[in-house]
């Protein structure tokens, strides 16, 4: 495959990071967290993210997206991740579109898509129960009731979990934590009798939450595929989310690498910029040689869900794996070589090693 970009993926890219760079930027971030949002993000940028089309670009057409695949929407992802943009683009766009599509029968699709297409529904994965993502350890539980389910359990860092309209939450109607077989995914409105919401914010200012469920009873359409069958999809999704995620770490790393190039140009010691000194300048070539690759990685990856390739999960591991390594690097350079200044947190560089 060429792991160039068409023209038309070229100006979404463009157009991204002009509409991010003037709406959803670092600043705007401070100004959420300093002012205590109760959203967590600006609802007026989410609905101009809609009218472009962005919430739609990898849901197909006949569900009221764009179907213009997910390269498209890494390279938006990307450029939110410049700009460490606050908005649902996560866990609803990638994460919970991505899910119903994968595990939702055609009726459940027609329902949910459009309405998370325009912009009108937030919904985020209830999935991780412990300090460590381990899917197959899910330990809450669904029990069949007539035609309905109940439903019994925790869930932490759930994703804007407190202005979500509903979760797909995944939980056990069979089998033992561990156990790959016997997982369920179910539609959950977040107002539901017995669902408990806890805001929790997460060291970048994002939103998350935790959810605790006592006998919450959901119909029987509330469940996504067939029960006890969810692993496939959800494996199939969390690929998918991986993929969308290391792409947004791409733009991340390549802005704090960018940041702190511009500053080496421009702080002077000895009478000389900093970015003269040749111990400065071989780690930043290797820093840049290094984002070339994740660069190439990532758009090989998005490229991989759009052809439908046989080995998705092997790509995507080799995807979050490069791309956690290089994010770690540039950011941890980035504090380094702006040196005092960068520990404070009136200095943006700080911002990025936090998300």
């Amino acid at each position: 495959m060429a792991l160039v970009l068409s023209e038309e993926q070229v100006m979404l890219k463009d157009s991204a990071a002009g509409f991010l760079a003037e709406k959803a930027t670092v600043a705007h971030l401070r100004a959420l967290r300093d002012g205590g949002s109760e959203r967590g993000f600006d609802d007026a940028v989410w609905k101009e993210m809609a009218a472009m089309g962005w919430i739609g670009r990898a849901i197909p057409e006949a569900f009221g997206g764009l179907g213009y695949g997910y390269t498209g929407l890494g390279l938006v992802l990307e450029q939110a991740g410049r700009h460490l943009s606050l908005s649902p683009l996560q866990s609803t766009v990638l994460v919970g579109a991505t899910l119903i599509s994968e595990l939702g029968s055609q009726a459940q699709q027609e329902q949910l898509l459009p309405a998370i297409a325009a912009g009108e529904k937030i919904i985020s994965l209830a999935l991780q129960e412990g300090r460590h993502h381990a899917p197959e350890s899910v330990a809450a539980t669904a029990t069949a009731d007539g035609g309905d389910w109940l439903l019994d359990g925790s869930k932490v860092l759930v994703l804007d979990a407190h202005v979500a309209d509903s979760f797909v939450l995944i939980a056990r109607s069979a089998g033992q934590p561990g156990d790959t077989a016997g997982l369920s995914a179910f539609v959950v409105d977040a107002d539901s009798e017995g669902l408990a919401v806890e805001r929790r914010s997460m060291v970048d200012s994002r939103n998350a939450g935790a959810l605790t469920l006592q006998g919450v009873r959901v119909p029987g359409s509330s469940l996504l595929g067939t029960a006890g069958d969810a692993w496939a999809g959800l494996a199939r999704a969390l690929d998918i989310a991986n993929i969308g995620i290391a792409a947004e770490l791409l733009g991340l790393s390549c802005e704090a690498f960018e940041r702190t190039v511009g500053y080496l140009q421009e702080r002077k010691q000895f009478g000389q910029v900093i970015g003269s000194f040749q111990g400065l300048q071989h780690r930043a070539a290797e820093l840049f040689a290094e984002l070339e690759l994740a660069r190439s990685i990532v758009l090989q990856a998005l490229q991989a869900i759009d052809d439908g390739e046989e080995d998705l999960a092997l790509v995507a591991s080799a995807a979050k794996a490069k791309l956690c390594e290089v994010v770690q690097r540039a950011t941890n350079e980035g504090i380094q070589m702006h040196g005092g200044i960068g520990m404070t947190d009136e200095h943006e560089i700080g911002f990025f090693i936090k998300r």
